[in-house]
């Protein structure tokens, strides 16, 4: 069983990838394995609308931008379910997420029966740290995100400075609960 983490901060101490850590400590107390990546350690520029606003994304379910993508795409194929943990920038994802959720959503949601991420669990996290501003309209674009690649909502989870002690422990509970439910499955 692997569920894949994917932080999206450039500041790697911060309240994102302290949310990252719990939620591989969740992943592996469920006896899961945990695959962390940060996309900001990575090269995935954003969409480029080809062709006439559709490129191979639509035709072939794949992006034609050359970068990083298509091997984190390919990685979360062969995922088992995924937490998704963003700081909050202007009320939205950070620029590195929204960035990959956009190309990758273009492949999914397309894709019909043959979505790779369809029916799979996600747990998504908003970090927007001390005022807590834009919690509720991050974490609302997850949920539109997940309902485009027809994926299963098992968690959303908002956590600020001043929330962020029980809900680390929220975070690593989820995280654990989703990795035992899907061993269970086995």
């Amino acid at each position: 069983m692997k569920i894949m983490i994917i932080t999206s901060s450039p500041n790697d101490d911060g309240l994102t990838a302290t949310c990252g850590i719990q939620a591989k400590t969740g992943v592996e107390l469920g006896n899961a394995n945990a695959l962390i990546v940060s996309l900001n350690s990575l090269n995935i520029s954003s969409c480029h609308a080809c062709g006439t606003a559709w490129g191979t994304c639509r035709s072939e379910h794949s992006c034609q931008v050359q970068d990083d993508f298509q091997k984190l795409h390919a990685e979360m194929v062969e995922a088992d379910a995924y937490i998704i943990i963003t700081p909050v920038y202007w009320g939205d994802m950070s620029e590195s997420l929204k960035a990959f959720i956009d190309r990758l959503r273009r492949c999914e949601a397309t894709n019909g029966d043959k979505n790779n991420l369809a029916g799979k669990p996600f747990i998504c996290v908003a970090a927007p740290g001390g005022t807590g501003n834009g919690c509720i309209s991050t974490l609302s674009s997850f949920e539109r995100f997940v309902d485009h690649v027809k994926g299963i909502k098992y968690d959303f989870i908002g956590v600020t400075q001043r929330n962020r002690e029980y809900k680390l422990t929220t975070i690593k509970d989820a995280a654990k609960s989703m990795a035992t439910s899907l061993n269970n499955l086995k």
